[in-house]
């Protein structure tokens, strides 16, 4: 049966997959995050209308952006230093499952 059967994570599945893993580790080792944490964006003294959602904020200090797609490109680096920008994080990663093999970058303002 189709409903029943389990799959272990691997190459080629959808990004909200590994979310929802990376999110049941999180939970299962007691690491305190937060999962599509809004950040707004303030511009002379008012919010604008538009604002980001990090995948996760680990510690509160870290930002983690899951991809699960061939190749990390520059938007998803601007994505993250964006983040960094806004959020006052220290750090930020950026984990790709989408290769042959776990791909991390890290970003640093």
């Amino acid at each position: 049966m189709y409903g029943s059967s389990s799959y272990s994570t691997g190459k080629g599945l959808l990004e909200i997959v590994y979310k929802d893993a990376i999110e049941f580790e999180f939970n299962n080792k007691k690491i305190p995050y937060e999962r599509e944490k809004k950040f707004e964006v303030e511009y002379k003294g008012i919010i604008l209308p538009h604002y980001f959602f990090a995948d996760f904020v680990v510690f509160d200090k870290i930002i983690l952006e899951v991809k699960s797609q061939k190749g990390i490109v520059d938007a998803h680096y601007s994505w993250v230093i964006n983040y960094l920008g806004i959020s006052k994080c220290p750090l930020g990663l950026i984990i790709n499952f989408g290769e042959n093999s776990l791909v991390t970058k890290r970003v640093i303002l």
